[in-house]
C-alpha cells in the first residue's frame, strides 16, 4: 500500500500530543533514515501507538513484533480503533508434525501471505515472535493451499471439484458441517472449515454470478458477500518445505521488536521445544532474516539491553500508579494524579464512556480539584501510560484506559460469526435399524426408504417399518410426520414391537393418557398458585442499567438479546418471575443473571446467587464484583473459605441490607440467613440441589423472583410439552470467537500427552487434569510431572482443608503453575481463559452431561481448545461407556449441549426428566409421544384449541411429492415432508416453502401438488372436517362445525346440501358438534383433480384465516384450581 493511499489515523489530542513530542520527531526521523535504532522506554501501550504513528509517513508496512501470542491480537484492537489498518500474523498452536491445526489460523496466515505477494498488505502487521520462526508454504504452493473467490470471477468446475477434493473436503448432496461441498447444476455450496457461515456459489456457464452466504438447517440464502477464502490442503502446513514469511515481506518493511529481550526468551522457550522439528527457525536466524530483509530495525525497550547503543533515543513513558480498589478512591487517586498530567480516560465502550462522564461530572459539581484536566473519550487503550513533559513550559499527558483504573481486566471478544452445523431438530432424525414410533401403530423398527409402483403415475416414496411378527407398513413419506424417533426410559433392553392392528398399543396410550393428564393438572396448579400472588414489579431501565448493560465487553448473540427482554419483561410483570434459562456451557447465562441482579439492586431490593460448590461460589463473586466495579453495590460470598468472624458480619450485615448481592451455596437457605428485602434469587444449575433444598426454594418462590440457570438444555420436545407451564429461554448461539473444542478418545500414551502438553505451554497456556480419584491422587500428579519435568504441577480436590484448596485455586487462576490436577471440583463454573488443554483420566467412568460440562472449562478465549478422553490400554468397557465417549468425541461443535441432552436421553433414557413414576409411562410410547400427550393434556385442561391437519383424511385424486432430482440428499427430503406435514399455520407452511425455494429453485409441479394439498388440509383441518373425497359426481366433506364450512363454499357453483348422521334429512344449521355430512355437487368440469384442488384451496383457505384469526384474538379461558 503506498503512503498515500493509508487510511488517515483518527485523531486524538493526547495522540497529536505523543506525535509531537521532541523525542517520537527525533525516533521518526532516525527511522526514515534507515538501518538500526533502538529506543529506551517502554510502558503500557506506548510501542504500539508509536509503531501506529511511524505508519502515518512510512514508504512501506510497518511489522511489529510482539513476545506473546495475546499481545498482537490486543495490538490489532487498538491500532484498528485508532482507523489504522492492522493485521495478526499469528502463530500455529500446534507442533510441526501434527495433524489438525487450527484452520482459522491458517487462513489468517495464508490470508496475509497472499496479500504481501499481491502487493496489498495493511499499513501494520502484527505478528508474535514465535509465528514469525514458523514457516510458511512455497510461493508455488500457495495454490494448493488457499483459494480467493470473487463474485464475478470465473470458476472451472471440475477443477474446482478436484482441489476440493484434494484438499480434503467432503462431497455431499447437502452440506450441513464444516469442510462439506456439494454441488447441484449451477450452484456450488461450500462450508469452510475455518469459522464462517457456509456459501452459495451461482454460476452462468464458468462465470460467478453471485455468492450468498446460508443458512445451515434450512439452506435457505442468507445476506450477499463479494469473496470467499477457501483452505485447501493443509498436510505439512509446517514442515520441512516450508520457508520463512519475513521473505514475502517488500524491503520497504519496517521492523518495530517490542521488548527486544522478552521476544528472545519467548523464541528461546519456544525453539527448545520444538527444535527437533522441521519448518521452524531458531531465534537467532529469524532475528538475522528480520534484520536482513527491513530498511529499519527498531526495538523499544523498558528493561532489555538495546540493539544500537550508538543511534538510541530516550522516550518518556511511565507506567500508572496502581489504582485502589473501591471506586471512590480511584477516581480519588485519578484526580490527584491529574495535578500533574492531563489526562485521556479512554472508554472501549459507550457504557463505560456514560459511566465515566457521570462519574466525573458529579465529582466536578463538588468542586473536586484538577476535575477539569481529565477528558474522557470513546477509544479502546489496552494499557496505559504516563508520559513526562520534555519542555519545561509543557505539562505531562496520561492515557489511563477506564477498566485499568477498575482494576478490570476481561478479555475482548470481536465479530466473525461462525455456524456450526445444521439446525435442532435434525437430531430427531432416524436411520435403519432404529426403533420409531408411529402415531397410530405404536413402537416399530426403521427398515429403510424405497418406492411403490403407482397405477398411472410415478411410483411413490414411502418409508418402511417393521413391526411384531415381521408385518411391514409401507408409509408415504408425504405422511412422515406420523413417525417420530423412539427414545425411552433408559431400560437396558428395547421395548417389544407392536403388533401392526393389535389392541396393546391402544391401551399403552390411554393408560399414559390418564397419567399424563394427572401431572398437567399438578404442574397448572403450581402456576396458578404463583399467578395468585403478587409479584414486585421491577421499574423500567434507568440510565443506570443501559449504562451497565452498555459497559459489557463482548458482542451480545441474538439469544441473549431476547432472553434479556423476556427477563426485563417478567421482572415488570407483578406476577412473580420463575424463568429457567437453558444454554450450553459458556453461552452468556450468567450475564443474563447479572444484568437482572443489576436491575434488582438498583430499585433497592437484595440478590441471592445460590450455586453447587464452594469453587464456583468464589468465581461467580469475583465475576459479578468485576461486573459492578463501577457502581456503589455491595457483593458478598458465603462459602467454607471465609472464616467464621467474617461470615457473622456479613450475615448481620445482609438482614440490615448492607450486603447488595450475595453468592454461596446450599448455606445461604440456612435458618438462620436473613434478609432484609429479597427481591430476585438466581439458582446456577437447581439440578445438582437435594429435596430438602427445593422445598426452601419453592417457599422462595412465591414471593421473589426467581431465574434458574441450567448447561443441560431440554429438548425440544420437553421444551414444547412444558410452554405455559414454566418460562423457558433457551441460549443456543455460540459467542463471537467461540471455537469448537478438539475432542478425542485415547488410550494412555505417554509420547501423545507429552507433545499435547508442550504444545499448550509453547503457546503459554495452561492445562486441567482431571483425576477423579483423592487416594492416589498424589502419586498421579508424580506421573504427571514425569512426563513433561519442566511444567509446574499442582493439586486441588474437595477434601482439603478451605483455606489450603483456595490457595491452590488462587495460585492456578494467577498463573503460577501450568498443570492442575485436580478431581471434578473444576466441573462446576471455574472460568480461566488461559486454560485451553484438559485431559480426563479414566473418562469412560464419567457420564456424558458430567464429560460435557468438564470440556466446558476449555474453549473459553480465542485459542482453539484441546481436549483428550484417556482410556485404560488394558481394560474393556461397558456397552453405555463406548456410546458415552462415541457422542462426546461426536459432538464436539459449539451448541453441542442440546445434542448431548438428547444422546443422554437415548442412553440413560428420558424418566429421570420428569421423576420415577412416569419413566414408566416413556418407556411404554417412546418419549416424543409422551411429550405430545402431555401437552394435549395441558391443552385440554386450559381449553384451548388446538388444530393437527394430519388428523384430516383427504382423497381428491391428486398426489404430490418432492422428487429425489430436487432434494437430493434423503434425510434434508424428510425434513422437507415433516416440515410441510406438521405445518400447524398457514404461515408455518408458507416459511416451509420460501425456505425450500431459497434454497433448491422453484418448486417442481409435483411439489407445488404436496403444498396445496397441505394448505387444503390445514384449511379443512381449522374447519373442523375430519375426512374429505370424491365419490361418484360429489365431493363429501364429514365435519362437526357444517356452519363455517357452508360460509366456505357459499357461492360456488354447484349444490351444497347436508346430510345427518342417521341418514334422514336435515338442515344445514344443525346443532355445532354433530358429525355431520355435506355434499358439494360442482359442475362436472370442476372434478378434474387439479381443477377441484385450485377451487378447494382458494375457498377453503380464505374462511381458515379468519377463523385462525379469530382463535389467536379470543382470550384463553381462565383455569379452575379445583379441575
Amino acid at each position: 500500500m503506498s503512503t498515500d493511499e493509508r487510511p488517515a489515523v483518527t485523531s486524538s489530542w493526547w495522540l497529536d500530543r505523543l506525535a509531537a513530542e521532541p523525542s517520537v520527531v527525533s525516533l521518526t526521523e532516525l527511522v526514515a533514515l534507515g538501518g538500526d535504532v533502538s529506543a529506551r522506554g517502554a510502558a503500557g501501550s506506548s510501542t504500539i501507538l508509536i509503531a501506529g504513528l511511524l505508519a502515518r509517513n512510512a514508504p512501506g508496512p510497518i511489522l511489529l513484533v510482539v513476545p506473546h501470542l495475546d499481545d498482537a491480537d490486543e495490538a490489532v484492537e487498538e491500532l484498528t480503533d485508532l482507523g489504522i489498518e492492522a493485521a495478526s500474523f499469528p502463530a500455529l498452536e500446534v507442533m510441526p508434525g501434527e495433524s489438525n491445526p487450527s484452520l482459522d489460523l491458517i487462513a489468517a496466515r495464508l490470508g496475509l501471505l497472499r496479500r504481501s505477494i499481491d502487493g496489498e498488505l495493511p499499513a501494520v502487521i502484527v505478528a508474535p515472535f514465535p509465528g514469525l520462526m514458523q514457516g510458511v508454504p512455497l510461493a508455488g504452493d500457495l495454490d494448493e493451499r488457499l483459494r480467493v473467490v470473487r463474485e464475478g470471477g470465473t470458476l472451472d468446475l471440475t477443477e474446482f471439484a478436484a482441489w476440493l477434493t484434494n484438499a480434503g473436503w467432503a462431497r455431499t448432496d447437502a452440506v450441513e458441517t464444516p469442510g462439506e461441498f456439494a454441488v447441484r447444476g449451477g450452484l456450488i455450496d461450500l462450508f469452510p472449515s475455518c469459522g464462517g457461515m457456509p456459501v452459495r456459489l451461482d454460476l452462468f456457464g464458468d462465470e460467478i454470478e453471485r455468492i450468498h452466504e446460508i443458512d445451515p438447517g434450512s439452506q435457505a440464502l442468507d445476506r450477499r458477500v463479494s469473496e470467499v477464502e477457501l483452505i485447501g490442503r493443509t498436510d505439512g502446513i509446517l514442515g520441512a518445505d516450508t520457508v520463512p514469511f519475513i521473505g514475502f515481506l517488500p524491503k520497504t518493511t519496517t521492523v518495530v521488536l517490542a521488548e527486544l529481550g522478552e521476544i528472545i526468551e519467548q523464541g528461546r522457550g519456544y525453539w527448545e521445544r520444538v527444535r527437533d522439528s522441521g519448518g521452524v527457525e531458531g531465534p537467532p536466524a529469524t532475528m538475522k532474516a528480520l534484520r536482513e530483509h527491513s530498511r529499519c530495525l527498531l526495538d523499544v525497550n523498558e528493561f532489555s539491553a538495546s540493539n544500537a547503543a550508538d543511534r538510541m533515543i530516550g522516550l518518556g513513558p511511565s507506567p500508572l500508579p496502581p489504582f485502589p480498589e473501591e471506586i471512590a478512591g480511584a477516581v480519588d487517586e485519578l484526580l490527584e494524579f491529574a495535578a500533574d498530567f492531563d489526562v485521556a480516560l479512554a472508554c472501549s465502550t459507550t457504557g463505560e464512556h456514560d459511566r465515566a462522564s457521570e462519574i466525573l461530572e458529579r465529582r466536578r459539581q463538588d468542586d473536586a480539584p484538577n476535575s477539569d484536566r481529565i477528558r474522557v473519550e470513546r477509544r479502546h487503550v489496552h494499557r496505559g501510560f504516563a508520559w513526562a513533559a520534555e519542555a519545561d513550559d509543557q505539562r505531562g499527558f496520561a492515557v489511563v484506559p477506564f477498566h485499568e483504573m477498575l482494576n478490570r481486566w476481561g478479555v475482548r471478544r470481536r465479530g466473525n460469526r461462525i455456524r456450526t452445523g445444521a439446525a435442532r431438530q435434525d437430531f430427531l432424525r432416524f436411520d435403519p435399524g432404529d426403533l420409531v414410533v408411529h402415531r397410530d401403530h405404536g413402537i416399530a423398527r426403521f427398515v429403510g426408504l424405497g418406492s411403490l409402483p403407482k397405477d398411472g403415475g410415478p411410483d411413490q416414496e414411502v418409508i418402511t417399518l417393521e413391526f411384531d411378527g415381521r408385518s411391514h407398513l409401507h408409509l408415504p413419506l408425504s405422511r412422515i410426520e406420523l413417525v417420530q424417533k423412539y427414545i425411552g426410559a433408559g431400560s437396558s433392553s428395547d421395548p417389544r414391537l407392536s403388533l401392526l392392528g393389535g389392541k396393546r398399543w391402544k391401551r399403552q396410550k390411554a393408560q399414559v393418557e390418564e397419567a399424563v393428564r394427572d401431572l398437567a393438572g399438578e404442574m397448572l396448579r403450581v402456576q396458578a398458585a404463583r399467578s395468585a400472588t403478587p409479584g414486585i414489579r421491577f421499574p423500567a431501565d434507568t440510565n443506570w442499567q443501559r449504562e451497565f448493560e452498555a459497559a459489557f465487553p463482548y458482542e451480545e448473540t441474538e439469544d441473549q438479546v431476547t432472553a434479556i427482554a423476556a427477563v426485563k419483561r417478567d421482572m415488570a410483570s407483578s406476577m412473580p418471575m420463575d424463568r429457567l434459562i437453558c444454554g450450553d456451557v459458556g453461552f452468556g447465562k450468567t450475564e443474563i443473571a447479572i444484568r437482572a441482579a443489576f436491575k434488582a439492586v438498583e430499585s433497592g431490593r437484595q440478590v441471592a446467587v445460590l450455586v453447587p460448590t464452594t469453587v464456583l461460589a468464589e468465581q461467580h463473586e469475583r465475576t459479578f464484583r468485576s461486573r459492578f466495579k463501577a457502581y456503589p453495590f455491595r457483593i458478598e460470598s458465603i462459602s467454607r473459605f471465609k472464616s467464621g468472624a467474617d461470615e457473622k458480619k456479613i450475615l448481620l450485615d445482609l438482614k440490615e441490607g448492607r450486603v447488595d448481592v450475595v453468592i454461596g451455596t446450599h448455606r445461604i437457605l440456612s435458618k438462620d440467613v436473613w434478609f432484609k428485602d429479597l427481591g430476585l434469587i438466581v439458582i446456577d444449575e437447581e439440578q445438582r440441589f437435594g429435596v430438602e433444598h427445593k422445598q426452601r426454594l419453592l417457599a422462595a418462590r412465591t414471593v421473589a423472583d426467581v431465574m434458574t440457570l441450567s448447561a443441560t438444555p431440554i429438548p425440544r420436545t420437553l421444551h414444547m410439552a412444558m410452554l405455559g407451564l414454566k418460562d423457558i429461554s433457551s441460549l443456543t448461539t455460540p459467542p463471537l470467537d467461540r471455537r469448537a473444542i478438539v475432542t478425542e478418545v485415547i488410550p494412555w500414551n505417554e509420547r501423545r500427552l507429552a507433545q499435547a502438553i508442550r504444545r499448550e505451554l509453547a503457546r503459554e497456556g495452561q492445562i486441567f487434569f482431571v483425576h477423579n480419584r483423592v487416594h492416589d491422587i498424589q502419586s498421579f500428579a508424580d506421573e504427571v510431572k514425569k512426563i513433561v519435568p519442566d511444567a509446574r504441577v499442582i493439586i486441588g480436590h474437595g477434601q482439603m482443608s478451605d483455606g489450603e484448596l483456595e490457595r491452590v485455586m488462587l495460585a492456578f487462576i494467577r498463573r503460577e503453575a501450568d498443570i492442575l490436577v485436580s478431581t471434578t471440583i473444576i466441573e462446576s463454573g471455574l472460568d480461566i481463559p488461559t486454560a485451553n488443554t484438559m485431559f480426563v483420566h479414566d473418562a469412560h467412568r464419567f457420564g456424558l452431561a458430567q464429560l460435557h460440562q468438564l470440556r466446558g472449562r476449555v474453549g473459553r478465549s480465542r485459542h482453539r481448545a484441546y481436549c483428550y478422553l484417556l482410556l485404560p490400554e488394558e481394560r474393556r468397557m461397558t456397552e453405555d461407556a463406548l456410546r458415552r465417549l462415541k457422542a462426546i468425541e461426536d459432538y464436539s461443535m459449539l451448541g453441542a449441549g442440546f445434542r448431548i441432552a438428547m444422546r443422554d436421553l437415548e442412553i440413560r433414557g428420558a424418566g429421570n426428566l420428569l421423576g420415577s413414576e412416569q419413566s414408566g409411562h416413556i418407556a411404554s410410547v417412546g418419549y416424543d409421544m409422551y411429550c405430545r400427550l402431555l401437552e394435549e393434556a395441558v391443552r385440554d385442561i386450559k381449553r384451548e384449541h388446538r388444530v393437527v391437519a394430519g388428523d384430516t383424511a383427504i382423497e381428491i385424486g391428486l398426489e404430490g411429492s418432492i422428487p429425489k432430482g430436487y432434494i437430493p440428499n434423503d434425510q434434508r427430503r424428510i425434513d422437507a415432508y415433516r416440515r410441510i406435514g406438521e405445518a400447524g399455520r398457514f404461515e408455518d407452511l408458507d416459511g416451509a416453502v420460501r425456505d425450500l425455494q431459497s434454497a433448491y429453485g422453484d418448486l417442481p409441479s409435483a411439489t407445488r401438488r404436496l403444498v396445496v394439498l397441505a394448505e387444503i388440509r390445514l384449511a379443512a383441518a381449522l374447519l373442523g372436517v375430519l375426512t374429505l373425497f370424491v365419490k361418484d359426481r360429489d365431493v363429501i366433506f364429514r365435519t362437526t362445525a357444517p356452519v363455517k364450512l357452508q360460509d366456505a363454499l357459499e357461492g360456488v357453483q354447484g349444490s351444497v346440501r347436508m346430510i345427518a348422521p342417521d341418514g334422514a334429512g336435515g338442515t344445514i344449521e344443525a346443532t355445532e358438534g354433530t358429525e355431520v355430512e355435506v355434499y358439494f355437487r360442482p359442475p362436472v368440469s370442476f372434478l378434474e383433480p387439479e381443477s377441484l384442488a385450485t377451487i378447494l384451496r382458494r375457498r377453503l383457505r380464505s374462511q381458515a384465516e379468519k377463523v385462525a384469526t379469530s382463535l389467536q384474538t379470543a382470550s384463553p379461558p381462565q383455569i379452575d384450581e379445583s379441575e
